[in-house]
């Protein structure tokens, strides 16, 4: 398998792998703009943009759009995160031209039609209400807001309503024009594709876009919050955050074994202490995410209304434990469990191509598979115990509560028992 990669004058970054056993291709856009790049007043305008891509272009309709890469047994998506927002679609060898020409044509020439702005505006206001109806997903959109208030990556990435109901098509033009230069772009792709080929593809569709200086994020600081919503439901939902490394830090790797070995298997602590010993939930898990310059190590739980002070104290106790007995055994496994996801992953050529553009995005190159390998395998026992002393000592926490929480400690109280 060959990772190539191609900027064009302007910017426009290419970056291709060939998987010579298939005869699919994952063909996609990857644009450095999402939620954290909004100003308050454009909070949700990102994914609202995602979404008009699809209502139609000057040479396409929203069904022309779906039709053309459904005739040929494909399909196509997008997604809207905090850093980035991608479209994508999944072609047979033989229809990636055409794959790369509707993207070209969703991305760069939406009509912004009044009309379907205001039939997508009704979809994504029943979006963000049925996430408002989701405890265990509007969770963590109160997490991150705890953790980063009144910053953009702290607002969620659908956006209020009252936002949402105010956009128009100057608006979407307007955010268009500020971050989706070529240089804010990269075309990835991943599977049965030629990248001499592709790059001659995308020359005349990007090619000639005007090159402009990329809007830089406003930093983020993670912060200490709390933010508890009492409701009448059959579960507690509890969620509990400490900062974690960026994508660049060199701990990046050890934060990422160590809420493995916290949380994030069967095997994982959380789960065996609160759920196979004391019974005290269902679900639980950790997981460490990451941005350009912060990250956010997630615990979540859902538990009864008079079990959920046991289950946040007994998290504190857990972390707390893992800084002073965390075994070479639960390194190693959670090691493993990385690097077997991580390439188990990469047996889907969307999985490839969204990799391509992540680490191209993050690094200015694809390091080697080879190169992420060593960097997990380099993560041993002193290191995460280290890790876990940091947290234990200097972290500040965030929390959010939903539910029958009304018995649950404070977040100072968490604080005091993750201290003491």
């Amino acid at each position: 398998m060959t990772i190539q990669t191609t900027t064009l004058p302007n910017g426009f970054r290419i970056v291709t792998e060939y998987m010579p056993t298939l005869e699919s291709a994952a063909v996609g856009l990857w644009v450095e703009a999402g939620a954290r790049h909004e100003r308050a007043e454009q909070n949700g305008i990102a994914h609202f943009l995602e979404h008009m891509a699809f209502k139609g272009t000057a040479r396409r309709n929203a069904l022309q759009i779906a039709e053309e890469i459904e005739d040929v047994g494909g399909y196509i998506n997008a997604y809207t995160s905090r850093e980035m927002t991608a479209f994508y679609a999944r072609v047979l060898r033989a229809d990636v031209a055409l794959a790369l020409d509707v993207l070209a044509d969703i991305v760069l020439n939406p009509a912004f039609d009044a009309r379907e702005i205001e039939v997508e505006r009704g979809v994504i206001l029943q979006e963000i209400g049925q996430a408002l109806d989701t405890p265990d997903d509007i969770i963590f959109d109160w997490l991150q807001e705890v953790a980063f208030p009144g910053q953009p990556i702290g607002r969620p990435i659908l956006g209020p309503s009252a936002t949402v109901q105010g956009f128009g098509a100057e608006d979407l033009r307007g955010f268009v024009a500020s971050h989706y230069g070529p240089g804010q772009m990269i075309l990835s792709a991943a599977g049965a594709v030629d990248h001499d080929v592709l790059v001659r593809l995308a020359e005349p569709l990007f090619g000639h876009l005007p090159a402009k200086p990329a809007q830089v994020a406003a930093p983020a600081r993670f912060q200490q919050g709390e933010r508890r919503e009492l409701r009448t439901l059959e579960q507690a939902h509890f969620t509990f955050a400490l900062e974690a490394p960026a994508y660049r830090h060199a701990d990046f790797y050890t934060s990422q074994v160590f809420s493995g070995a916290l949380g994030g298997s069967m095997s994982s602590r959380l789960f065996q202490r609160l759920r196979e010993e004391r019974g005290l939930c269902y679900t639980v898990f950790a997981q460490s995410g990451a941005y350009a310059d912060t990250g956010m190590i997630t615990i979540y739980a859902g538990t009864g209304g008079e079990q959920v002070a046991d289950l946040a104290l007994l998290t504190m106790d857990e972390i707390k434990r893992a800084a002073d007995d965390m075994t070479d055994a639960e390194v190693a496994r959670a090691r493993a469990q990385m690097k077997a996801g991580l390439l188990m992953g990469l047996e889907s050529p969307s999985a490839r191509a969204e990799r391509l553009a992540k680490l191209l995005s993050i690094w200015g190159r694809v390091p080697d598979l080879s190169e992420t390998i060593a960097k997990i395998d380099a993560v041993d026992v002193a290191a995460v115990r280290d890790h876990a002393a940091e947290l234990v000592v200097g972290s500040k926490g965030a929390m959010a509560l939903y539910g029958p929480v009304s018995d649950a400690p404070s977040l100072a109280d968490l604080q005091a028992r993750l201290a003491a």
